[in-house]
């Protein structure tokens, strides 16, 4: 079974002429901007978003991305993109789900790993910075 994680948000997206191929069906690769948009709107309720990071001398890059397809989207479908926080003391790990927003059909899940790498020194570190724990603790019950 799959780790709902501790706290998610819910993005909805309507899928453009520009994502789709000459089938009409979303080309695989625009599937992560999906996810990037998804996990934006996560990190903003967390009040710890990408300039957040930054400032706090973070970068936090994408180290592993897993896709599974198992329906294709189509243009102008309205998609539903789920972001749950699955684990952040040493690494950020976010599962998602995109189901069609109408009918709930599941449509792909997925999932990402990041890493917080201190800014000036480049090194990765083993676990994540308290600013990123204090964030979290603030959305948890």
């Amino acid at each position: 079974m799959r780790n709902p994680g501790v706290f998610h948000v819910d993005s909805e997206i309507v899928v453009p002429f520009f994502d789709v191929d000459s089938m009409h069906i979303v080309w695989h690769g625009h599937y992560v901007k999906y996810l990037e948009v998804a996990r934006c709107a996560l990190l903003e309720r967390l009040q710890h978003d990408y300039r957040g990071m930054q400032a706090s001398g973070y970068h936090w890059p994408v180290i592993d991305l897993q896709l599974r397809y198992i329906r294709g989207a189509t243009f102008g479908q309205r998609l539903s993109v789920r972001a749950s926080l699955v684990e952040w003391e040493n690494r950020l790990k976010i599962h998602y789900l995109i189901s069609d927003a109408e009918t709930g059909e599941r449509m792909t899940r997925a999932s990402t790993v990041q890493v917080a790498v201190h800014i000036d020194s480049g090194e990765m570190q083993l676990a994540s910075p308290q600013v990123m724990l204090d964030a979290v603790a603030k959305v948890l019950p």
